[in-house]
């Protein structure tokens, strides 16, 4: 009797833990909702909720609303509440602070102060929801679709392939309360570019080779070959185009490098003078014979940041069909130290017959733009703008603030820094006086130093001259994103790790030129 009383127990138990597990299924499957709220003005005190939230709440007949006073006092910017079971369709939602409603463009910051808080508001969110395991996430506009959606979609990214244990994957939709689609999908097309920025950036450098890279970019552009073409250019091209100075910085690595050339034709007018996106590939930077120290060398796998965020721009524009025509260059190799590489002390000549002294071999950047900035300028662009992980200088100087520009041009100028204020990824104006152009053409062997005559004394400023000794164009910029390379928790929407900075920008730059004609 006492064994049947025991078999009965156990059947028992198992029985119930059937209900347990397929509720356990079911919470995998279940659906996730993000929706906000502004500050009142502080005489009217409280929350004000969005369009979308409004309507949820009236569906549940202002439950929303009273669960909200009953939580404590308001919401504030960038927090989150969750509640549970207060609808059968979304078993989690989410209710997340915008701020104030009247924010809007800010001088001090240089930024769309509304925008911003949308984004922090957003991602914070969706994260939550992520740490739930909910794997569906609607999402309220929140006013301003596009924001979200890119909120939504950076919150959300981390680099987990290599971990057995990864994050659950979360798939975000607008909210059917709201109306904006068009934005929504645009949103989604600029943080899915840095995203692919970020993925590049953050891959260990042994995944990602010069070879490696390009072959991803091919992969990831083959939806939109209608408009693009992709060019993987050999060694055996690069010594035919006498880009020594390029091939100076490749030569002590095993791995061969590659001249990434790729040609959006977005334009009906096929004859338009191209936008001329250039972009640092360094695949692993170990200093060469100037060794970098062992700390933080790790890092240097990002150092082909400039050409993650030029492609990632470019796979963009093609996916968001962008009426203008780009071209992108990417010199990719590795810089190491090896029985072959290049000394300090040894001169090389660029592709313009102009010949450097390398007193420094990890100041390596500026050597392979040289090479791809004169293969640029036979293009005859309408604008360069090359983009690199350039000098620990500019770290110094702005921190993650922003990305420090050098350029000849006040249009090109104004137009990067309007569309850094839209994107809230923001540039800053650096000089380019003559002043440091003395200290690199100071040289004892040849026509110019690939370091300062001061040494470090103004390093971001005196890399940016030795840059302009080989652009022709009279609209140009140089983009030193070294400071803005990765992300601590500066960037509230972006996890800590490598940022992607400044695709966005750069996609939102090329967007204006496309409808300013």
């Amino acid at each position: 009797m006492l064994v049947v009383r025991k078999a009965a127990q156990t059947a028992a138990r198992k029985h119930l833990c059937r209900p347990f597990s397929a509720s356990q299924t079911h919470l995998q499957e279940r659906k996730g909702l993000v929706l906000g709220v502004f500050e009142k003005k502080a005489e009217e005190g409280g929350l004000h909720l969005t369009q979308a939230a409004a309507s949820f709440d009236q569906t549940l007949s202002g439950k929303l609303s009273e669960l909200l006073k009953i939580a404590g006092p308001g919401l504030k910017k960038g927090k989150s509440r969750i509640f549970y079971g207060i609808h059968q369709d979304f078993p989690c939602v989410a209710v997340v602070g915008l701020g104030k409603d009247s924010e809007g463009i800010c001088g001090a910051e240089n930024w769309d102060t509304k925008k911003e808080n949308i984004r922090q508001a957003v991602s914070a969110g969706c994260q939550v929801l992520q740490e739930l395991e909910v794997n569906h996430v609607e999402v309220d506009d929140c006013g301003d679709a596009k924001s979200a959606a890119e909120g939504a979609v950076l919150g959300l990214f981390s680099y987990d392939q290599l971990k057995s244990k990864k994050k659950t994957r979360v798939t975000t939709q607008l909210h059917h309360g709201s109306a904006d689609v068009d934005d929504w999908k645009k949103g989604l097309a600029y943080a899915e570019g840095q995203n692919l920025a970020r993925f590049l950036m953050e891959a260990p450098a042994n995944h990602i080779t010069p070879t490696a890279f390009a072959n991803t970019i091919e992969e990831k552009i083959a939806p939109h070959a209608e408009r693009v073409t992709v060019n993987k250019r050999s060694k055996a091209w690069i010594k035919e185009q006498q880009m020594g100075a390029f091939l100076s910085v490749a030569r002590g690595s095993e791995e061969p490098p590659v001249f990434l050339e790729l040609h959006y034709n977005g334009s009906p007018d096929r004859k338009q003078p191209p936008l001329m996106l250039v972009g640092k590939g360094v695949t692993f930077d170990s200093g060469g014979i100037s060794l970098k120290p062992s700390q933080s060398m790790d890092a240097m796998r990002a150092d082909m940041g400039g050409a993650a965020t030029v492609c990632a721009a470019i796979v963009t524009a093609a996916a968001l069909k962008l009426p203008v025509n780009i071209i992108g260059l990417a010199p990719l190799c590795e810089n190491m130290p090896s029985g072959k590489a290049t000394k300090p002390g040894d001169v090389v000549t660029a592709k313009n017959g102009k010949t450097i002294q390398v007193d420094n071999t990890d100041a390596e950047g500026r050597l392979i733009l040289a090479d791809a900035l004169c293969y640029g300028n036979t293009f005859n662009p309408r604008a360069i703008v090359n983009v690199a992980t350039l000098t620990g200088a500019m770290d110094v100087a702005l921190g993650s603030a922003a990305t420090g520009v050098f350029t000849n041009s006040d249009w090109l100028w104004e137009q990067l820094h309007q569309a850094s204020v839209v994107t809230g990824d923001r540039v800053w104006r650096m000089p380019l006086f003559q002043h440091y152009t003395k200290q690199v053409t100071d040289s004892q062997l040849a026509d110019l130093n690939n370091i300062g005559k001061y040494s470090r004394s103004g390093g971001a400023c005196t890399a940016a001259a030795f840059l302009r000794e080989f652009v022709t164009a009279p609209h140009w910029a140089h983009l030193d994103i070294a400071g803005v390379m990765s992300n601590k928790d500066e960037v509230p929407y972006l996890r800590k790790g490598m940022s992607g900075r400044p695709t966005r920008t750069l996609v939102e730059f090329a967007a204006r030129l496309a409808h300013s004609g």
